[in-house]
């Protein structure tokens, strides 16, 4: 384990928020003071993480995946946040014959749903660190790359800017680095190409489920969490401008959109309050306790 400075901001300056330990076995969550980005700041090394989707979350020596038992795409709200985002991104930008680098692209559902004739995608592309899933991505014919977003973006030069729309769907969350991901993304994308990010977190905003089905033990598979400050703050950083974000005061889901800027001048962004995020968190558990465990925390 290490402790990382800010995957925002880059900031040492990390404040614990004190309900966590209760909720993730121990382990603690973090807000940055200078940016409001909230964080597993004490987690294992990108190898590891990446190991950690690559072979735990899925099997590798079979071709029956851990999903089938527990989490896969064709669960109806897996289904149904993904139906969200593409319509969502495809009003914002149209995907009809648009090329698609899908990063972290799981099974394949999302971008097989956008080749098809409701969408019309013209050329889809997964990354995907999961064997057992490229296997199903294969089965799919969907072309695919077998690794992490940084590592296609080392190794496939020809395809640097080559995409229309980049796409990182519930995924961004569960990177070792937030802002390495989205750096990839920016060289990925085509002169004016678009980034779009789903994610569930929405810090700051009404909480409508209890803390311990937001946080939890298995910290180091999920270690950012954003608030849409914080969401566009990384898109600024990675030189995309903000162009389009849903309504996330009353949705479930948080989703934007970001043009690619030349990085010849600096995107502002504000980020969040830490002590606001303190005291959203501090009521959340307060109500997670009143609400939903009467009889103290769950073990």
């Amino acid at each position: 384990m290490e402790l990382y400075p800010c995957d925002l901001c880059g900031s040492d300056d990390l404040a614990e928020i004190a309900c966590a330990p209760t909720y993730m076995a121990g382990r603690p969550l973090h807000v940055c003071n200078s940016c409001g980005m909230v964080q597993v700041a004490f987690r294992k090394t990108p190898e590891e993480v990446k190991t950690a989707w690559a072979d735990e979350m899925y099997r590798v020596d079979e071709k029956t995946r851990l999903s089938d038992a527990t989490y896969t795409a064709r669960m109806p709200a897996v289904h149904a946040r993904q139906t969200f985002a593409m319509d969502f991104i495809d009003e914002a930008v149209s995907f009809r014959g648009k090329s698609v680098c899908d990063l972290g692209a799981g099974e394949g559902d999302f971008l097989e749903v956008l080749r098809g004739d409701d969408y019309g995608a013209g050329e889809v592309f997964a990354v995907e660190p999961s064997a057992a899933n490229c296997r199903m991505l294969d089965e799919r014919n969907i072309p695919n790359f077998l690794g992490i977003a940084e590592e296609y973006v080392d190794q496939a030069q020809d395809r640097l800017g080559t995409f229309d729309v980049v796409t990182i769907i519930w995924t961004l969350e569960n990177c070792h680095s937030a802002s390495d991901v989205m750096d990839a993304a920016w060289r990925l994308c085509k002169p004016g190409g678009r980034v779009a990010v789903a994610t569930g977190s929405r810090i700051l905003v009404p909480f409508k489920k209890p803390l311990q089905y937001y946080i939890g033990p298995n910290a180091d598979v999920h270690p950012h969490h954003f608030s849409a400050k914080t969401l566009a703050g990384h898109m600024a950083q990675a030189g995309f401008r903000m162009t389009d974000v849903n309504r996330f005061i009353d949705s479930d889901y948080l989703v934007m959109v970001g043009e690619k800027t030349d990085r010849t001048a600096p995107i502002s962004w504000e980020g969040d309050n830490a002590t606001a995020v303190l005291g959203f968190f501090e009521r959340w558990d307060k109500e997670t306790q009143g609400f939903y465990m009467a009889d103290g925390p769950t073990p």
